[in-house]
């Protein structure tokens, strides 16, 4: 089972391969996930970096947590479930009356 955890604080200018190196001495990185703003790609300081096992997420939220990264304190930890945001909005058909 992976384990996704949160990164955040991030410098603008810290890249995925830049944390793919950082998380992979604790074990094998799954995937890492910069998120970006969609208007201007820019960094938005904050990523995901999914690790193959717990043991390997534990051990590095235990040791990067606070480390400096490009010039930043990073800040790891669990990745919370997303959120539901709603998907379909649509009201089953019938329109409230307007009196």
């Amino acid at each position: 089972m992976s384990k996704k955890l949160y990164v955040g604080n991030l410098s603008y200018r810290t890249t995925e391969n830049t944390l793919r190196t950082l998380f992979a001495e604790f074990g094998e990185v799954q995937s890492v996930n910069v998120i970006t703003d969609r208007e201007t790609g820019r960094s938005k300081g904050f990523a995901f970096v999914e690790m193959d096992t717990e043991q390997a997420a534990t051990a590095a939220t235990a040791s990067l947590n606070g480390k400096m990264v490009d010039d930043r304190e990073i800040r790891v930890d669990k990745a919370k479930p997303q959120a539901d945001r709603g998907g379909d909005r649509r009201q089953g058909g019938r329109r409230p009356q307007r009196w």
